[in-house]
C-alpha cells in the first residue's frame, strides 16, 4: 500500500472473495489506516446458479463485510440467468450503501436490461463500468442513449476501464489507435462528473485488469497510473479518487 499512496491514490478498491479470512480483512484495513488510504470493498464471486444458495452466500458476505469501515460497497450482483424477481431480491437484500456494478454475467450485464431495474428501484445506484456494455452490445451504444443516461444519473462510482465493441478492455489507452475508444468513455465519465458539486467527491477505480483482460505485454500498473493522471486532468475540478 506504500506504493499506492506514493503514486497519489486516495484509496483502494478491495475485491473480497467469499473465502477471505477475518485475519486477512483485519490486516488489509489496518494497512490502509496506517497509510491513510480509504477502502472500497468489492463483492464479486458469489456465482452459484442455485438461487437459494446464492442468496444465502450473498447475505453472509454482506453481513461480514459491512462490519468494516467503508463509505460504500461495490457489488457485482446476481446472475444474468436469474429472473428479474430473483435479482431484485438480491438488490433489496444488499440495501443502502451498496452500489451495483454494471458487469457481464450479472443482473446489469447490458444497458437495456439494467434500465428496468433502475426504473423499479429509485434508490438503486450503480458502479458505472460501461466497458462491459460496449462489449455486450458490440457498439458504443449510440442507439441506447436513454438507458445510458439513466445509468449515468444513478452512478455513485466509476470503473475507468475502456472497452471496445469486440472486447471489455482495449490493449493500451496510451496508443493513438485507441484514442477514439478512450474519448468516448471520457465523454460518459464527464457527464457523471458534471453531476457532482464542489464539496462532493467522485470516486473512481482505475480498473485496467490483468490477463486475460490484459492482452499485450505492457505494465498493468503503468496503465492504471496513466488513467489516474488522465482523469485527474480531464475531470478537474471534480476530485477523482480510486
Amino acid at each position: 500500500m506504500v506504493k499506492v499512496k506514493r503514486e497519489g491514490y486516495d484509496g483502494i478498491e478491495y475485491a473480497i472473495a467469499t473465502d477471505t479470512t477475518d485475519a486477512m480483512l483485519d490486516e488489509v484495513w489496518n494497512l490502509a489506516e496506517k497509510n491513510q488510504l480509504q477502502i472500497l470493498p468489492q463483492h464479486f464471486d458469489t456465482n452459484s446458479p442455485d438461487f437459494n444458495r446464492h442468496f444465502d452466500l450473498y447475505a453472509k458476505w454482506m453481513e461480514r463485510v459491512k462490519q468494516y469501515p467503508h463509505d460504500k460497497i461495490n457489488s457485482q450482483t446476481g446472475r444474468d440467468i436469474f429472473s428479474f424477481e430473483q435479482n431484485n431480491a438480491l438488490i433489496k437484500l444488499a440495501g443502502a450503501g451498496v452500489i451495483h456494478e454494471t458487469h457481464r454475467g450479472k443482473f446489469s450485464f447490458a444497458a437495456h436490461i439494467t434500465k428496468p431495474y433502475l426504473e423499479a428501484n429509485p434508490e438503486l445506484q450503480l458502479t458505472f463500468d460501461i466497458s462491459h456494455w460496449v462489449n455486450v452490445a458490440e457498439s458504443y451504444l449510440e442507439d441506447q442513449v436513454e438507458a445510458v443516461d439513466l445509468a449515468i444519473s444513478r452512478t455513485a462510482h466509476i470503473h475507468s476501464r475502456v472497452g471496445f465493441p469486440e472486447g471489455p478492455q482495449i490493449p493500451d489507452p496510451r496508443l493513438p489507435e485507441w484514442q477514439d475508444a478512450v474519448n468516448k468513455h471520457v465523454a460518459w465519465w464527464l457527464k457523471i462528473a458534471e453531476r457532482y458539486q464542489e464539496d462532493e467527491t467522485l470516486t473512481i477505480t482505475t480498473e485496467f485488469g490483468p490477463f486475460p483482460y490484459l492482452t499485450h505485454k505492457v505494465s498493468q500498473w503503468d496503465i492504471n497510473v496513466y488513467m489516474m493522471a488522465l482523469l485527474r486532468k480531464k475531470l478537474t475540478p471534480v476530485s477523482a479518487r480510486q
